[in-house]
């Protein structure tokens, strides 16, 4: 039974990080957009592929801080932007 329970608290827990990862990522991509900004050249400036740009805003992966840091000052904006979103939270019963 305890098993069980761990198992599904576990699930509970991977289902909120991977929401987290794709509402970053799509936050990322409204505040890009927004700013007329490419992937291309957002990469070009923070030193990375565009494929990871690309990878992060569709949430497939989830980015350093590192990354966010410099995510943040390339769209010359508060990192905490980054985050501005909502996670819905799952029941576990």
């Amino acid at each position: 039974m305890i098993f069980f329970l761990i198992l599904n608290l576990c699930l509970v827990k991977a289902s909120i990080d991977k929401q987290f990862i794709v509402l970053f990522g799509q936050n990322l991509r409204k505040i890009r957009e927004s700013k007329k900004i490419s992937m291309q050249s957002l990469a070009d400036t923070i030193n990375v592929e565009y494929s990871q740009i690309s990878r992060i805003e569709r949430g497939l992966i989830n980015t350093s801080i590192g990354i966010a840091h410099s995510i943040s000052q390339a769209l010359e904006i508060d990192i905490k932007e980054l985050f501005n979103f909502q996670v819905e939270k799952k029941s576990n019963n």
